[in-house]
C-alpha cells in the first residue's frame, strides 16, 4: 500500500461484541494480526483508534452482513491459518485453507476473532458508479453480448497489451456475483516469455497433436469444424506469442460432493472479463486444456495448493473491430415454461386455437448412446416410423427423388379406422448429414404445415 493512504482494521469477535472501526497511521498499514480477543487483535495494532460503530449497520461484521472491507480482512487472513474442511455460505463443502470460501455465518460470529489491515477499497474511476437502465443502448450491450466468442486467428501477436487496460478488465469482472458475495477469485497475468513459453509448451503437448489431425483431415471439405480446428490448431502452436496470458483462478479446492460447486464464485468473473475485453478492442479465447497439466502449471507459475485454476484466456488485440453473431437455436424452442419440454406459455384462455406460428408446444429430447452415423440411419430413413405409429404405414421417395437431401419430396401413406386410408406429400426441410433431417408436411416451405 503507498505510503499515506488510509486503511481500515475489521474485527469478527464473538456474539455482541463491539467491533471498532480502526484508522490506522500508515506506518501500520501492512500489519496482519490474528488473535484470540477483539482487544487483543487491536492492541496488536500500533497506533490504532478505534472508534465503536452500529453492530447491525450494513457490512458490519457482526450482522453477518460482509463488506468488500470485511472481506478483505478474513481474505487476507485466510492464508494465515489452519486447513481445514469447513461448509462454506452455500453449504457445499470444499477443502482448503480456512477463511475464504469456507466461512459460514455461525463461525463468523462465534468463533474467536480474526484482525486484517487492509487499504479501504474505492470504486475505480472506469467502474460506474451508477447504472441508469432508462438511457440504455441495448445494441451495444447486446452486441459485446452476442459477439464475444473464442478468437484465435485474429490475435494480433506483435502488438503490446497495455499492463493497465488489463487491470480495467478485471476491474470491472469482480463485479461479477459469487458464492456468499465472499471475493476469493485471484487472477495470474503471464507476461514473462519464458513462462509463456512453458504454458505453451505444456498446451501443445495436450491439444497439439488432436488439433493437427482435425485441421488435416478437415481441411478443405468444408466440414462445419474446418474452420475451428484450423483456429484452434493455430492458437496451440502460437499459445507462447500471444502478449497476456490470464489464468483466473479461486480460493479452494472442489470436493465432488455433487453440491453447489466452488467454479460459481468464480466462473462469472472470467467471463465478464472476456465481455470487457471484447468491449475494449481485445480478443480472448476461452481454453481449459491446460489444467490436464496442473501440477506442472503450479510449478511454473508458483501456485500454491488450495487454489485452483479454472481455465487460460489468451489476451491480445483483435485484428479488425468489426465481429459477428452466429446462428443459434431460437428461445422459444428451448426455453420451457412451468415445466420440462412444454414451449407454451400459459394464457387465460386455453380453449383458443393455437396457431403453427406458436411452435409444437411441447419439445422431446433423448440423448442416445450411440455413434452418430448409426443414429442417422435411422433418423433418415422415411420408413423408420411405421413401425411405431398406428396411422403411418410407409412413404416412398417422389419421382426425381431418390434419397435426404434439402428440397426432396416423399409421399406417406396412412390408414385409419374410423377415417380410411389416405396419402400426404412431404418436404425435406432441413438437411445436413449425420446431424439434422427435418420435414414438414406440403410440397414447398412456403406452405408447409405440421413440421
Amino acid at each position: 500500500m503507498a505510503r499515506g493512504e488510509q486503511s481500515r482494521t475489521v474485527v469478527a469477535g464473538t456474539v455482541g461484541a463491539a467491533v471498532p472501526d480502526v484508522s490506522v497511521a500508515p506506518e501500520a498499514a501492512d500489519v496482519l494480526a490474528v488473535s484470540d480477543s477483539p482487544a487483543a487483535a487491536v492492541a496488536a495494532v500500533p497506533s490504532a483508534t478505534a472508534a465503536p460503530v452500529d453492530p447491525d449497520a450494513e457490512g458490519s461484521a457482526v450482522s453477518g452482513r460482509s463488506s468488500r472491507r470485511s472481506e478483505h480482512a478474513l481474505h487476507s487472513s485466510a492464508r494465515t491459518a489452519h486447513a481445514s474442511s469447513t461448509p462454506d455460505l452455500t453449504g457445499r463443502t470444499s477443502r482448503g485453507l480456512a477463511g475464504e470460501d469456507f466461512v459460514t455465518p455461525e463461525k463468523l460470529l462465534s468463533e474467536a476473532a480474526i484482525l486484517a489491515v487492509m487499504p479501504t477499497p474505492e470504486l475505480n474511476p472506469h467502474v460506474p458508479a451508477r447504472y441508469d437502465t432508462a438511457s440504455v443502448d441495448l445494441a451495444s450491450v447486446d452486441g459485446v453480448l452476442s459477439t464475444t466468442r473464442s478468437v484465435r486467428l485474429r490475435l494480433d501477436l506483435e502488438r503490446d497489451v497495455p499492463h493497465d487496460l488489463v487491470l480495467d478488465c478485471i476491474d470491472v469482472a469482480e463485479q461479477g456475483p459469487g458464492g456468499g458475495n465472499q471475493a476469493s477469485r485471484r487472477w495470474l497475468l503471464i507476461r514473462d516469455p519464458q513462462q509463456r513459453q512453458a504454458i505453451g509448451d505444456m498446451y501443445n503437448s495436450v491439444v497439439g497433436a488432436f488439433m493437427k489431425r482435425g485441421r488435416d483431415a478437415t481441411a478443405g471439405t468444408g466440414h462445419p469444424m474446418e474452420q475451428v480446428m484450423k483456429s484452434a490448431f493455430h492458437l496451440a502452436e502460437h499459445l507462447a506469442e500471444v502478449p497476456v496470458i490470464v489464468i483466473p483462478c479461486v480460493w479452494g479446492v472442489h470436493d465432488d460432493s455433487g453440491k453447489p460447486g466452488l467454479f460459481d464464485s468464480v466462473l462469472q468473473s472470467a467471463w465478464s472479463f472476456c465481455l470487457a475485453a471484447r468491449a475494449r478492442g481485445l480478443a480472448t479465447a476461452w481454453t481449459t486444456a491446460i489444467l490436464n497439466k496442473e501440477d506442472e502449471l503450479r510449478e511454473v507459475l508458483g501456485i500454491p495448493q488450495g487454489v485452483t485454476p479454472v481455465a487460460l484466456l489468451p489476451l491480445a488485440y483483435a485484428k479488425g473491430t468489426d465481429f459477428g453473431s452466429v446462428p443459434r437455436r431460437r428461445a422459444n424452442e428451448i426455453a420451457y415454461v412451468d415445466g420440462w419440454g412444454r414451449t407454451w406459455e400459459a394464457r387465460g384462455d386455453e380453449t383458443a386455437a393455437r396457431t403453427l406460428s406458436e411452435g409444437p408446444g411441447a419439445t422431446v429430447e433423448v440423448d442416445i448412446d450411440a455413434p452418430a452415423e448409426r443414429v442417422w440411419e435411422i433418423v433418415s430413413d422415411i420408413n423408420a416410423g411405421a413401425d411405431f405409429s398406428e396411422e403411418f404405414v410407409r412413404a416412398e421417395w417422389a419421382p426425381g427423388y431418390d434419397g435426404p437431401a434439402a428440397g426432396a419430396k416423399f409421399v406417406g401413406h396412412n390408414q385409419h379406422p374410423a377415417i380410411g386410408e389416405w396419402n400426404i406429400d412431404l418436404t425435406v426441410t432441413e438437411y445436413e448429414p449425420n446431424v439434422l433431417f427435418g420435414w414438414a408436411t406440403g410440397e414447398t416451405e412456403e406452405v408447409a404445415g405440421a413440421r
